[in-house]
């Protein structure tokens, strides 16, 4: 304690202040929330200063404002949250110099803001004011306003508030970064390996042109297309692609939420909020601060989330469920459905003016159907996956499994593919074959389609060399098989890419046929 505060006398420094300036040190090593310690602080200062109100601003990360994180006194709740210029009034002032003040008359000072006693419905006299200083940074500044039990506020007074300035610059510094190791932690649980958008169908490629395009910018996008499409390996790759891709990137499944627990899930809550509310708990918009938040589902999101998403779309600021305190935030949104956001808002079940503004760039993902070509690859991307996870050093897939994926149709997509291809991995000896695929994958009905829908004709009468015995001897469905892929080559002049097309078969699938069946072109 400074030399100028040392007890003149016995009551200098009576046991109720001592305490006080006890249990602020305390607050500053215990490790409290920082929401906590700027209360602790606050009353303590009001306390020990017999003032009718304290407060605490702290600069922003952008540095351009001051922003009310605690105070006490009359009007005190709505004013958290409040910003004001880092320049504006005295405490901008005393921000700039570094210097603490005392203003004895606040009518006579020119920096003195009256809106703040506009919106607390008070009559500021008297004011202290200490800039909070860290090393040689200054963070923010601590007020008190209007002493009770005296005239004014006196330098003693002043000394003693630079006091708590000290202590509260140490305890902002120690809670901003417990509360930015919390975030970290929260974010690494949901940490994923770089993402990888695999395929070369023309379809796919499309989407990560447009992802390419769009991703440098905060732009939000919204990923439509099925169930199982990738819509989360896409919103990852847009996140890798970005400037944030060294800041975090988190997901919310708004469909596995109640729209209570979503709302407190995104916006975060204040201790108490609710029942189960102990603590204060920061929300994802908070955990992804400066990085992508991705929101998959959000078709499924209720109206009174939609209406505090908006706002935050429109406003980036928003406030934690049971709490009064205003949040900036400078976060990217992607958002990701299976459903038809338009359609949704014509009957009522989804804000239409939410729908426009998360739609500024659109981009549909296809459905695994309209790129069977990129199975093959996929397998491959999934295998190689696959592999450490499932403790195999080694995984193949013999030809005729990886033809008979590629004719498949797939309504699961990608999901179901890469499951399918887990499943037949574990049931392998280390190479895939037909019998480790599932009953749906290998149905008696051949992947070429339902035989009953193919065109009639007389089997083409051009030579194809000698003819390997067929699978299943005397199985009808394979000789009109065989007779079908025969007539096709021969309309196509053996050319199989077009003879694939007509099929409506990857060419890796007509390939396997023609050596199933040993087809050879004529001379």
């Amino acid at each position: 304690m400074p030399d100028d505060l040392l007890p003149e006398t016995a009551t200098a420094l009576d046991r109720k202040t001592l305490l006080a300036l006890v249990e602020a040190s305390h607050a500053v090593n215990r490790g409290l929330e920082l929401a906590e310690v700027f209360e602790l602080l606050v009353r303590s200062a009001a306390g020990v200063l017999h003032a009718q109100g304290a407060s605490v601003l702290m600069l922003s990360d952008a540095g351009d404002e001051l922003v009310f994180q605690a105070a006490v006194g009359p009007g005190s709740r709505g004013l958290v949250g409040t910003r004001i210029g880092a320049d504006q009034g005295i405490a901008g002032q005393v921000l700039k110099t570094g210097r603490a003040a005392r203003i004895d008359d606040t009518s006579l000072n020119r920096n003195f803001l009256p809106d703040i006693d506009r919106k607390t419905h008070t009559r500021t006299h008297g004011l202290l004011a200490a800039p909070l200083v860290h090393g040689s940074e200054a963070i923010g500044v601590v007020e008190v306003v209007n002493p009770t039990k005296k005239k004014q506020f006196t330098d003693r007074d002043l000394e003693l508030l630079k006091l708590f300035a000290n202590l509260t610059a140490s305890a902002a510094r120690n809670a901003q970064a417990l509360d930015r190791l919390k975030r970290e932690n929260l974010t690494l649980r949901d940490a994923a390996p770089p993402p990888t958008v695999v395929g070369n169908a023309p379809s796919i490629r499309a989407a990560l042109r447009l992802a390419r395009k769009v991703a440098p910018t905060r732009t939000s996008v919204l990923l439509t297309g099925q169930t199982g499409t990738g819509k989360e390996v896409m919103a990852r790759a847009l996140h890798s692609l970005s400037p944030r891709r060294d800041s975090p990137f988190v997901a919310v499944n708004c469909a596995a939420l109640t729209e209570t627990l979503l709302e407190s899930e995104l916006f975060g809550h204040e201790k108490g909020a609710f029942t189960g509310a102990t603590d204060q708990r920061p929300g994802r918009f908070e955990l992804a601060e400066g990085g992508t938040l991705f929101l998959d589902e959000i078709g499924e999101m209720g109206l009174s989330s939609q209406s505090r998403l908006l706002r935050v779309l429109q406003e980036r600021e928003f406030t934690r469920v049971g709490g009064t305190q205003t949040l900036r935030c400078d976060v990217r949104v992607i958002a990701a459905t299976n459903r038809d956001l338009k359609a949704e808002s014509a009957l009522g079940r989804f804000r239409e003016d939410l729908y426009y503004r998360l739609n500024v760039f659109p981009i549909e993902l296809p459905p695994l159907a309209q790129r069977l070509e990129d199975v093959p690859v996929l397998v491959a991307h999934f295998l190689e996956q696959l592999g450490p996870e499932l403790g195999i050093e080694s995984i193949s897939i013999a030809d005729e499994a990886l033809a008979t994926l590629s004719a498949y149709r797939w309504p699961g997509n990608i999901r179901e593919l890469r499951n399918v291809t887990e499943r037949a991995a574990l049931l392998s000896d280390g190479r895939i074959g037909l019998s480790d695929l599932p009953g749906e994958v290998t149905s008696e009905i051949s992947p070429m389609g339902d035989p009953s829908s193919w065109e009639q004709s007389t089997p083409s009468t051009v030579p194809v060399a000698p003819q390997a015995p067929v699978e299943s001897s005397g199985s009808r469905l394979a000789n009109q098989e065989r007779e079908l892929v025969c007539r096709t080559l021969t309309q196509t002049g053996w050319n199989q890419s077009k003879a694939a097309r007509k099929l409506g078969v990857t060419r890796d699938v007509l390939r396997y046929r023609v050596k199933k069946y040993g087809l050879i072109p004529p001379d």
